[in-house]
Parts: C-alpha cells; sequence; structure tokens
C-alpha cells in the first residue's frame, strides 16, 4: 500500500511525493507556486510565419513568445489539398486550436499541436484525432477485456481515443461517463473557441494536484497526508470532482510538530536527488552527469566485491543498477536523450536479463513515454524520455559563477601561466604603459615568488611597461582582472570592457561624497537622537565595507 504526502511549509514550493509502505520514495513532484507551466494548455493561435524551409510554421498563442507548429502536428481538419507542403496547408493570420506538447525552455520556444488529448479518468479523449488505441502499458490478457469493452462503448465519429490503465476491472458504465463528461468538456473548450477574438489562454489543464489525485487515487492508495489547510480543502473538492468519494476517509491533514517530509524520512531521500554519485547497496555506484545535448549514466562496481570473477560482479552491479536507474531518472525527471555505460560483459545472455529488467522498471513504474535501445558492443544502452515537467537540475541549481557550467575549474600552475600568456599578448598587441593583474591570493603568490624571473624578463623586455600583481581576498579562483593604461589616450579595461579613466576616477568621487554625506547624516542623528555606540560603529563599518565594494565591482 502507499501513501500520498502534499507539502506546502513556506509558500513556495509544493511538493507531492508517494512512498510505498517502507517509507521508500517511488514519485516525486515539485511545482514553484510562483512558476508559470503551460505545458498541455489549450490556447487560440494565429499564423503569424511560415518557415517552407523548416516545413513549420510560428504561431501566437498569446504568451509573448511565438509557438513553434510543425507540419506533423497539423491534423486533417487544417489540410486542404497538399499534405506535404506547409505553405499550401496553412495561411498567415489563420486561426486554430493548439495545445502545447512541449512548454518554452531557455531560448527555445514552445512546439505546439493541433491534436488536442484531454485525459481523464480511464481515458485520453482526442477530438481531432479518428485513433481509437489501447495503452501500451496494458498487457495482453488486460488487452483481451478491454477490446471487448471498447465494441460497447459510444464513440462520436471522427474522435479518437485511448484507454488508460486505470480502466482497467472498471465497469463499462464508468467509462463510458468519463467519455461523455470529455465530450462536454471539448465543446465547452470549442465555445470558448468561437467567443475570444484574439490568440490568448482558453483552457487551462495543469492543474497540478487535480492531475496528480485523476492518475494516482487507485486501490493502492490507503492514505493522502497534507501539511497545509487550504490545500486540504482543495483537495477534499478535488476529490467530489473525480467522483472518488472513497477517498474522503482517507484524506488527513497533518498537524504535528515534526515537519511532514521529516516524519516519514523523505527529506534524506530528496537529499540524494542531488548528489551527482549514487551508491548502490552492494557496493556499487552509479555518476549521473546531465548536459545540454544529453544525460550520461555510468554504471562503476566500486566496492562491490561479492562476485565470484569479473563477469559475475560486472553482471550482478549492472542488474542492481538498473532498478536505480529507473528510479533516478523518474524522480530527477530526467528527459531528452540518455546514455548508459555499463559495465562491460562478454555473455550476450547477461545483456538481454539486464536490457529485459532496465526495461521491466521503467515500464511499471514511469508514466512518461521512453523509447530504448540494446546494449552495443561497447557497454552503452541508449534510451529517450518524454519531458513530462522540469527537472531537479532546471529548478534548483544555478550554473556556477566560477566554472561556467564545466564542472572543473584551472589549478593554480595552469591558471598563471595562462595569465603570463595573456600579459605577454597584452603587450605585444597594445601599447601600454601599465599593466595591473589582479588575481585571487594563491595566484598572486605563485606569480611573485616562483614566477617572478620570468615576469622581471617581460619588462626588462619591454622597457617602457611595468607589471602590478596585485593580490586580493575576495576573487576566488579561476577568476581575475587585467587592467590596461595605455600610453596616450590611458584606459582601463576590465575582461574586454573599456571605460575612459577621467570617467573611472569620477565614479569613485561620486561614490566618497555618497559615502561621506551618508555617514555624516547618521553621525548626526547619533548625537540629536543618542543611539547605542555600538548600532553606529557597526553601521559605519558596513556602509565603508559597501563602498570599497562598489568601488571594486565597478
Amino acid at each position: 500500500m502507499k501513501k500520498i504526502l502534499i507539502n506546502l511549509s513556506y509558500n513556495e514550493e509544493l511538493r507531492i511525493a508517494i512512498i510505498n509502505d517502507k517509507n521508500i520514495l517511488d514519485n516525486l513532484y515539485i511545482i514553484n507556486i510562483n512558476y508559470k507551466n503551460n505545458k498541455s494548455n489549450i490556447y487560440k493561435g494565429k499564423v503569424v510565419k511560415i518557415e517552407p524551409s523548416l516545413n513549420a510554421a510560428f504561431i501566437d498563442y498569446g504568451e509573448g513568445k511565438n509557438g513553434f507548429l510543425s507540419i506533423k502536428e497539423i491534423s486533417d481538419n487544417y489540410i486542404k489539398n497538399n499534405k506535404n507542403s506547409i505553405n499550401k496547408i496553412l495561411y498567415k493570420n489563420q486561426e486554430l486550436i493548439v495545445q502545447v506538447i512541449k512548454e518554452e525552455k531557455k531560448n527555445k520556444c514552445a512546439y505546439l499541436s493541433t491534436f488536442i488529448c484531454l485525459a481523464g479518468q480511464y481515458v485520453v479523449l482526442m477530438p481531432n484525432n479518428n485513433k481509437v488505441c489501447i495503452s501500451r502499458r496494458i498487457n495482453n490478457e488486460n488487452k483481451i477485456k478491454i477490446k471487448n469493452i471498447l465494441n460497447r462503448l459510444y464513440i462520436p465519429e471522427n474522435i479518437g481515443l485511448i484507454i488508460r490503465t486505470n480502466s482497467i476491472n472498471k465497469k463499462i458504465e464508468d467509462i463510458q461517463n468519463d467519455i461523455n463528461s470529455k465530450l462536454k468538456h471539448w465543446n465547452f473548450i470549442k465555445s470558448i473557441y468561437n467567443k475570444v477574438s484574439k490568440p490568448c489562454l482558453i483552457y487551462n489543464e495543469n492543474n497540478f494536484i487535480l492531475n496528480i489525485f485523476r492518475d494516482y487515487l487507485n486501490d493502492n492508495i490507503n492514505e493522502i497526508i497534507i501539511d497545509n489547510n487550504d490545500i486540504f480543502e482543495i483537495s477534499k473538492k478535488y476529490i467530489f470532482i473525480l467522483g472518488k468519494l472513497n477517498f474522503i476517509k482517507k484524506i488527513f491533514l497533518y498537524n504535528e510538530n515534526i515537519p511532514l517530509f521529516i516524519k516519514f524520512n523523505i527529506e534524506n531521500q530528496i537529499d540524494l536527488l542531488f548528489k551527482k554519485k549514487i551508491n548502490l547497496p552492494s557496493g556499487g555506484s552509479i555518476i549521473i552527469d546531465s548536459t545540454e545535448a544529453l544525460t550520461a549514466i555510468d554504471v562503476n562496481s566500486s566496492k562491490y566485491k561479492k562476485g565470484l570473477n569479473i563477469e559475475d560482479t560486472a553482471f550482478n552491479t549492472n542488474l542492481e543498477a538498473t532498478q536505480e536507474i529507473a528510479k533516478q531518472l523518474r524522480l530527477r525527471d530526467i528527459s531528452g536523450l540518455i546514455v548508459i555505460d555499463f559495465i562491460d560483459m562478454n555473455n550476450i545472455n547477461n545483456n538481454k536479463k539486464i536490457e529485459e529488467n532496465l526495461y521491466k522498471y521503467i515500464y511499471y513504474n514511469d508514466k512518461a513515454k521512453i523509447k530504448m535501445g540494446n546494449i552495443s558492443k561497447f557497454g552503452l544502452l541508449e534510451l529517450t524520455r518524454q519531458r513530462i515537467n522540469n527537472s531537479i537540475n532546471e529548478i534548483y541549481f544555478l550554473t556556477c559563477n566560477r566554472c561556467k557550467g564545466i564542472g572543473y575549474i584551472r589549478n593554480i600552475k595552469s591558471l598563471s601561466i595562462h595569465i603570463l600568456r595573456l600579459i605577454e599578448n597584452e603587450i605585444i598587441n597594445n601599447n601600454l604603459k601599465e599593466l595591473h593583474i589582479i588575481t585571487p591570493i594563491s595566484i598572486a603568490t605563485y606569480l611573485l615568488n616562483e614566477k617572478r624571473i620570468f615576469i622581471n624578463n617581460i619588462e626588462k623586455k619591454n622597457n617602457k611597461i611595468k607589471l602590478f600583481i596585485i593580490p586580493f581576498n575576495n576573487i576566488k579562483i579561476p577568476n581575475f582582472y587585467i587592467y590596461k593604461i595605455k600610453n596616450k589616450n590611458k584606459k582601463k579595461v576590465i575582461d574586454n570592457y573599456s571605460i575612459s579613466k577621467n570617467k573611472f576616477i569620477n565614479n569613485i568621487k561620486n561614490k566618497l561624497i555618497n559615502y561621506n554625506n551618508y555617514n555624516n547624516l547618521y553621525f548626526k542623528e547619533y548625537k540629536e537622537n543618542n543611539f547605542n555606540l555600538y548600532i553606529f560603529i557597526k553601521k559605519y563599518i558596513n556602509n565603508f565595507i559597501v563602498f570599497i565594494k562598489n568601488i571594486l565591482l565597478f
């Protein structure tokens, strides 16, 4: 049996965890309350630009940035004569109903489709599609039962349908009621589309709690525990809307002093999702690296010592890793291309067992669409996973301002030599009088102690130039700054950003004047109002630190 835990303790993050009877995390959903997610939302759109070279069109759908509509995502309702040429299917300023299938991400615009999908409890209604199919997660035995039910259902012409796994062992009346409800829903959406005159949102499908209840409330759930009163009341309403009245007795408001996720040991499990290396129970490990192009997962035997030989060790470690990999993909919501580097095995049958095991854990637990290949002769397995929500990396991580996202920084020797080369290059290419190099203390120490001879030689070769190595504690490796003062037009340059010296000096003077004026005013207030001397000194020191920082950051 499983529990659904819903946490909203700081009014910014809504976290929904699904745990088993041993309090092991099965699924995790994190929603930023302030983040606007438009995936699956339905809009009235207008064609603003047609790109024959891409066989696609850009659609204004009322969200500022235009969306991308490929010819493959255009339903037969809009196709007239030629199915292969976008400019013969659509025309500029044409209006159409679109749904976001992939939300906007960084520099990429949202992907749109005219194949609308309306998910219900037991079916997914596809109004612009005439295909009727069964979920791939339903096994062959149940497919025969579902096919018999399909023959007795009323489905209007030109309406497509996907029978979901939730429909297994359900009454035909319940499934038909769900279809009828979605048909009314579609008619309501079309009526709004006809009423509005410009591109805008016409239906918000992204009600996260409602969607979780729709997908997960089944006989396996014995408790729903919520630590926020507002969410508790909303959740009861959603249960009534879904008609799952038997869960009203299973929903509880959590009021204990111990935070909900700590009570069930969920916080410790969530912390593992931020780690690059995940240790396996028997001593092996997996390492997860995400890049813009793909996610690489490396399986290592590490401290695993139970194998009888190399092949046995490799097989057992890989076998154990498959369950953890499937879990991490699901919990971190990693999407796109994923490459898994398993430990090399010579036995072909062992490779097949690893593939089958990974497929089993993915197939039965992950709701995302996944396409999986086979293990190659190099021990690599490729798979693609559908993007459902933002990954953990996108929600919580910022690019490191030291390594710039690379993950590594230069060591002291390498960075020092790099700076020396830059100095030589600047001297050759510019008519310089002085060169000021502000570096971290460790770099300055290395340059002045270990490379002093080289610095002196550079000055001797170029008699007119003076080099100044300036250590500064607030700069961290690999950052450094080079100030260049030219012979004729004196200029200061910081990382290719150049300003006149006079402007720089005047700016510092203005900051100093403002600093003194502020302190004088504060000193006057201190004398008149008898402020605490300690507070005055602390304030004065803080002002001075801010002033110095402003100069250095300038």
